[in-house]
């Protein structure tokens, strides 16, 4: 049952089957989704020490073709695709013109143009912001983006290239000759070694109607069916963003932890919300803590350096991999003493330490 039976939710191609596995459904971004199929736990461990798969449909394939695609995304993303080779991969954001992070995205190289994956919470805006710079022929970027209602099963854990050897054969591909970053294209299905959670995987977009011989496939073979609960843990043990939480309008690259995403080499390359990024002051950061102590970090809670507020946790959870929270905190770099975040009035002391949180199913980070 989704936790607003009345509300009008979209459904993936894979729903019955969710349901049939006996998932949790929830409302996330106006999709009906599955938060786990019991444990969310057991979920998040399958994927550190085997593999998992996941259905991400409800995020948006955007495709940009046209003569002018490369010259209207060097625009409009922060990160330059002028070096992105053909098969590659590059992860980047669409910013405003303060800066302000408008979404995250991947950005791929076809050989007749490129395709966007954004996230489901932001889709109605991106098309919304693409399109409108699409439109803009007096600057030269008249380009097709067309949104494609496509299926997309993330296959994510150190098992999961080993144990996909007919689909790679199919693809023409071995896990030696697919990169990290890289992607590779038979037909209508697409292949790229791209995922949300810090371990090796594939993601693979595909027609809808195919979706379900595939998942099916993969469960057959061993492949435990994860939420989009553990895929969260999962992520922010490997110190990755999420949209909404750790960045959006108001936040720039700087004060996210993204500045490895702009690219401001080419001195003659205007794309927007460039000028604020080359002449701001950034007076805070996003780090990462952990809390040993009783109790679980969240958005929102109040951080303290000394006796003074300092900022705020953006995304933060219990580690199923550590077995104790860990979280984000975008907090003023000017700052004294001890941290510490506010809990249900009590005062517990924060560690900031160096992402990422897990490599490899274990401990990565260092205190500082």
């Amino acid at each position: 049952m989704s936790d607003r039976p009345n509300a009008e939710v979209r459904q993936t191609a894979l729903y019955s089957r969710h349901l049939a596995l006996g998932a949790r459904i929830v409302d996330f971004s106006g999709w009906d989704m599955p938060v786990h199929y019991g444990s969310q736990i057991d979920e998040h461990h399958q994927v550190r020490r085997h593999w998992g798969v996941f259905d991400v449909s409800h995020m948006t394939v955007v495709d940009i073709e046209g003569r002018s695609a490369t010259d209207f995304l060097r625009m409009l993303l922060c990160n330059d695709v002028a070096n992105l080779a053909r098969s590659r991969a590059q992860y980047t954001a669409m910013l405003n013109p303060d800066g302000g992070i408008v979404d995250d995205l991947i950005v791929y190289r076809r050989d007749d143009g490129y395709r966007l994956i954004v996230n489901a919470g932001t889709r109605d805006k991106d098309l919304a912001w693409l399109q409108a710079y699409a439109d803009e022929g007096a600057h030269g970027h008249v380009v097709d983006v067309s949104e494609r209602p496509l299926a997309i099963l993330a296959v994510q854990g150190p098992d999961s290239l080993a144990k996909m050897p007919e689909l790679l054969s199919a693809m023409g591909l071995t896990p030696s000759t697919l990169r990290p970053f890289t992607m590779a294209e038979q037909g209508e299905v697409m292949m790229a070694r791209t995922g949300y959670t810090g371990e090796q995987g594939l993601e693979i977009i595909l027609p809808q109607d195919q979706a379900l011989p595939l998942w099916d496939a993969l469960v057959e073979a061993g492949c435990a069916p994860v939420g989009l609960g553990a895929r969260d843990t999962l992520r922010l043990e490997a110190g990755m963003n999420l949209y909404g939480q750790d960045m959006d309008e108001t936040i720039t690259p700087a004060e996210a932890n993204m500045s490895f995403v702009v690219n401001l080499k080419d001195e003659h390359r205007e794309f927007i919300g460039r000028k604020v990024l080359e002449t701001q002051t950034v007076d805070r950061e996003m780090i990462g803590v952990i809390m040993t102590d009783k109790g679980v970090l969240r958005a929102h809670q109040v951080v303290q350096a000394g006796n003074r507020v300092v900022g705020e946790i953006c995304s933060g959870a219990y580690s199923p991999s550590l077995e104790h929270s860990i979280g984000f905190a975008r907090v003023s770099k000017e700052r004294e003493g001890a941290l510490k975040v506010q809990i249900r009035n009590r005062e517990i002391p924060l560690k900031q330490v160096h992402l990422p949180f897990v490599r490899n199913g274990r401990q990565a980070y260092s205190e500082i």
